[in-house]
């Protein structure tokens, strides 16, 4: 027999085989299952995959991980840190990760999202009970290292997977970390700062920085950034370094801190400050002294109402924009991965991150920020509702509002 007869002989009795088994396919060699397929004999064909290009304000992505849902077990916990240091806790990030966790196809009694208001305790007590409830990932924004750090201990014992979120556990042992690029935060602000000092034309700039509470290793992240933007200006001395006190997130105490430094020195006349929320009674303060407008710059984070208001009045330089959806909607499938016991995709997981007490690199999801000025804010912070044009345009803000473009 031939060779061409050989193989017709032998693709006969193939499908012969094939029809009688009922179990032939044209191209099962290649074919892909449907996404979100469980029917597939190859495990990770069934597993969905998403980006970070694939987030987005609609939310609707999330649906994408309905199929890790199924394969998963145990709930889902996340546990915010207080409600003083940034009003974003109570206004974005609980809401945004309850809509992410129903989205992936979470039931009500299968995630949970609580804050700690401020206590280590209540955070440490929070997590045991929530694992007690049979909680398998904890999405957790430690208050501090000593906290966050005791927290994993005891899930680590437990069985239960972390995910760092917001800021880093030093001396931590969760899987992943979750958060926006923040040494880039940092050098946003110091770059705000010196295009503002330029704008606003401040002759002799006699600069205090003022840093975020030690115990936050974000804060010490956005300090390298704006250090590193602001030490060339400082060692040739266009910009005098007027002072840098020892930092907090509790808006009364940065607004002491100021009111200190500038009873001590007169001469100030620009402030780095690491958020809105300590800008904006420091910015009061001011204004009780009568300083004008665009006379005496001062920086912020986290693009809240209060901050946007004072950048549309002229005494805040601009705010760095931080799209909470996206730091949300990321750690949600974060956890539905770890839940369902899948490794996360590299286009989600885009970079590591140092922890400096353990000396290791955690894996991490590192987010751009923006920096936000009334020039761009229509099209940021406005575009994605972040904050809606009818609360930010009232009163006296209603002409900046149109000056900027935003329409109510």
């Amino acid at each position: 027999m031939t060779r061409k007869g050989k193989r017709g002989a032998a693709l006969t009795l193939s499908l012969a085989l094939c029809l009688a088994a009922a179990a032939c396919s044209s191209s099962s060699s290649t074919a892909k299952p449907a996404s979100g397929s469980t029917a597939s004999s190859s495990s990770a064909a069934s597993v969905p995959t998403i980006s970070i290009s694939d987030l987005n304000n609609t939310f609707t992505s999330m649906s994408t991980l309905k199929p890790l849902a199924a394969m998963g077990h145990g709930n889902v916990a996340a546990i915010l840190p207080d409600t003083v240091s940034s009003a974003r806790y109570t206004e974005f990030d609980a809401p945004y990760l309850s809509e992410a966790l129903a989205a992936a196809g979470l039931t009500p009694t299968q995630f949970s999202v609580q804050n700690a208001q401020g206590s280590d305790a209540t955070e440490l007590s929070d997590a045991e009970a929530a694992i007690t409830k049979g909680a398998s990932v904890l999405i957790m924004d430690p208050l501090d290292s000593g906290v966050g750090a005791s927290i994993e201990s005891y899930a680590k014992s437990h069985g239960v997977d972390v995910i760092d979120y917001d800021r880093l556990t030093l001396g931590g042992s969760r899987e992943y970390y979750d958060s926006f690029n923040n040494v880039k935060v940092g050098t946003l602000l110091g770059q705000g700062l010196v295009s503002c000092i330029a704008n606003w034309k401040i002759s002799k700039p006699q600069v205090l920085v003022m840093r975020g509470a030690p115990t936050d290793n974000n804060a010490t992240l956005f300090a390298q950034g704006y250090d590193a933007v602001l030490a060339p200006y400082f060692a040739n001395k266009t910009y005098t370094l007027v002072g840098t006190p020892a930092g907090t997130w509790t808006p009364n105490v940065a607004e002491t801190e100021f009111q200190q430094e500038f009873t001590a020195h007169k001469n100030i006349n620009a402030l780095l400050a690491p958020n809105d929320e300590n800008a904006a009674p420091i910015i009061s303060y001011l204004q009780s002294l009568h300083v004008k407008p665009d006379t005496f710059p001062v920086t912020g984070q986290d693009a809240t109402l209060a901050g946007l208001q004072n950048i549309l009045a002229g005494y805040q330089c601009g705010t760095v924009y931080k799209p909470i959806y996206l730091e949300a909607q990321a750690a949600v499938a974060l956890a539905m991965y770890l839940r369902a016991g899948k490794t996360p995709p590299a286009g989600l997981v885009n970079g590591s991150t140092t922890d400096s007490t353990s000396n290791t690199s955690v894996p991490s999801v590192l987010l751009s920020p923006e920096w936000v000025t009334t020039s761009n804010m229509n099209a940021t912070v406005i575009a994605d509702q972040f904050v809606p044009a009818q609360q930010l345009c009232v009163s006296t803000y209603a002409a900046a509002c149109k000056a900027a473009g935003i329409s109510v």
